[in-house]
């Protein structure tokens, strides 16, 4: 979840991770730890057709959730 200030231009502030509420302040756009962010619209064939939905989830959300997948995820160095 994002909190914003409303300016002459919106502006985050803090990122709240939606599983654990654990928050992470943003300076000048930069948010002072990585958190990842899906946005996604679900199409034909799901039962969300139209609805669209995003969260936010700190590394260690990330980390918990995904080490519950059955077939891993693909991770590679950039």
């Amino acid at each position: 979840m994002r909190q914003y200030q409303l300016k002459e231009t919106k502006e985050i502030t803090k990122i709240i991770c939606n599983r654990c509420g654990k928050e992470t302040k943003v300076v000048s756009g930069i948010p002072k730890r990585e958190m990842l962010h899906v946005e996604h619209t679900w199409g034909y064939f799901s039962g969300k057709d139209g609805e669209s939905c995003s969260f936010d989830l700190c590394e260690e959300c990330f980390d918990e959730i995904t080490k519950g997948f059955l077939i891993p995820t693909e991770c590679k160095d950039e």
